[in-house]
């Protein structure tokens, strides 16, 4: 886990980070539907996973920019941005109605980072454990699929005051509309590092990293 420290007086949202971290914390989140049609055919195709598939584009989408890299440290009030970010993915078991948390680290060569994801959930299956450990982990984001559903709209609520930079993204069932398949995701991050344009953002990204993947691959 490396990092940089970043001088909020040079920071270029130093405006937007002093007001949302002294006189108004909160966080914004959008939903929004983005075309994974491509993306369920390359799996289709190549007998991948699209779960994985998508974790894998997501984090490359995140780790693209170090506006969704930034961190915290409440220890000693720093502002920082982390070199990488890393998924925590979840497994959902079905006899408990539970599910466990799967820390992922993100690698940018696709082979490995798909390798790397199916036998962290395979082996997460093994426990029912619900072992959330963000403490050794702060540089992982939180990416969850709510497969039950197919919804229009999300929030995730954090207290008031709580200054936690990283990523919230969740996503649900396809469904197809105008003969596309559009899945819902949305994306949660602190106002202090992001506002409207980034989170936005984020699904322009992904959109435009799904698209060039499904072309470059087989």
């Amino acid at each position: 886990m490396n990092y940089k420290v970043i001088d909020p007086e040079r920071y270029y949202r130093k405006g937007v980070y002093r007001h949302f971290t002294q006189d108004c914390k909160c966080s914004t989140s959008m939903t929004a539907r983005i075309d994974v049609t491509a993306l369920k055919e390359y799996g289709k195709k190549t007998g991948t996973k699209f779960y994985i598939n998508f974790l894998y584009l997501l984090s490359k989408t995140l780790n693209s920019r170090e506006d969704y890299r930034m961190g915290y440290l409440w220890q000693t009030d720093e502002l920082i941005c982390y070199d990488q970010i890393n998924p925590t993915q979840y497994v959902f078991h079905e006899d408990t109605e539970t599910c466990s948390p799967v820390y992922t680290e993100y690698q940018e060569d696709y082979q490995a980072f798909y390798r790397s994801a199916l036998s962290d959930l395979e082996q997460a299956k093994l426990t029912r454990e619900y072992g959330l450990d963000a403490k050794r982990h702060p540089n992982w984001f939180d990416a969850s699929y709510i497969s039950w559903l197919s919804y229009d709209s999300l929030n995730i609520e954090l207290p008031d005051g709580y200054l936690f930079f990283a990523p919230i993204v969740n996503w649900g069932k396809y469904r197809e509309e105008n003969g596309r398949l559009m899945m819902p995701v949305t994306v949660r991050l602190n106002h202090a590092v992001a506002d409207g344009y980034l989170v936005a953002n984020v699904f322009r990204l992904l959109q435009k990293e799904i698209e060039a993947f499904c072309k470059e691959k087989p």
